[in-house]
């Protein structure tokens, strides 16, 4: 059986790029501005306080794992807030290899692991769009295992390192994911497949994209009217069924044309359009160019 959630995480492509260990004691906070980077943070002692995108703030206890695949704008800190006038300060580094923030001659009150993977995938955007803005995972020792060997990695200069760092990273995203896989998650993929006719109906499509499938197909699957499957599937993923369906095919078609895996009319046929023309209209319409240029530009590159 296709598994759509292990498919979007394969093809996001996860690697490594930074890690590091923070410590914290007394009253302090540090903001940062990000390019939508995918950011995890694991809590090994203590706790703080996470606020992500001018959110609610989250406290974030030992243990805890947090996942934010694409983050702008985020703030951590104390428990306890600064005093008023505080000014925000880099991390200072110290001898054990650790970063501390606030006061530095005094036991941590906090240690964290954090880090930024980066998302390989021509389609990361599309892909991440599927995914719960932020993964909030407590009480799972599995992901706090995987986070510090991806940390020990990130750190050594072993043989292997990044394919090792690639299958930690894919293990780990799949786990946290998984871990918040329920109807209180944000629209997206993991929140269709917890609802039990939408998945099967999901499955379906991810089993089978050359098919050329219609919402009343679709909601047969889900043994659901089609005006409910309609409304139900857009509410939990996001988007309308058919948009799903051809963003997923896009998210085929380019790994297919970026490693020249056949004329434009095979990829077309591979992901489930009867001509190239048709297929170039919709590849167009949704990339913003013809086929033929982004597989050239791919090739270049």
């Amino acid at each position: 059986m296709i598994d759509p959630l292990a498919e979007v995480v394969t093809l996001l492509q996860p690697s490594a790029s930074f890690s590091k260990v923070v410590s914290a004691a007394g009253r302090w906070r540090v903001r940062r501005s990000e390019a939508g980077r995918p950011f995890y943070c694991v809590v090994l002692d203590g706790c703080s306080r996470l606020t992500v995108d001018g959110g609610e703030p989250v406290v974030l206890e030992a243990g805890d794992f947090v996942l934010i695949p694409a983050v702008h704008d985020f703030m951590m800190s104390s428990l306890e807030p600064p005093a008023p006038g505080y000014v925000d300060t880099a991390p200072i580094p110290l001898p054990d290899g650790e970063f501390r923030h606030g006061v530095l001659d005094a036991p941590a009150d906090v240690r964290l692991l954090v880090g930024h993977c980066v998302f390989g995938s021509p389609d990361a955007a599309l892909l991440v769009s599927l995914l719960p803005r932020i993964v909030h995972v407590r009480g799972e020792r599995r992901l706090a295992t995987l986070v510090q060997l991806v940390g020990e990695e990130t750190r050594a200069r072993r043989p292997a390192r990044e394919v090792i760092l690639a299958r930690l990273l894919e293990v780990l995203l799949i786990e946290a994911l998984r871990a918040t896989t329920g109807p209180a998650a944000s629209p997206g993929l993991l929140r269709g497949l917890a609802d039990p006719r939408l998945a099967v109906a999901i499955r379906r499509l991810h089993e089978n994209p050359t098919h050329p499938w219609t919402v009343v197909e679709l909601a047969k699957e889900a043994a659901l009217s089609r005006s409910a499957f309609f409304d139900r599937f857009r509410r939990a993923v996001g988007v309308a069924p058919m948009e799903y369906l051809l963003a997923w095919r896009m998210a085929l078609a380019k790994p297919l044309l970026r490693r020249n895996g056949g004329t434009i009319a095979e990829v077309a046929e591979r992901v489930g359009y009867s001509s190239a023309s048709t297929f170039s209209v919709a590849f167009t319409r949704h990339v913003g160019q013809p086929p033929a240029r982004y597989a050239r530009e791919g090739m270049e590159a």
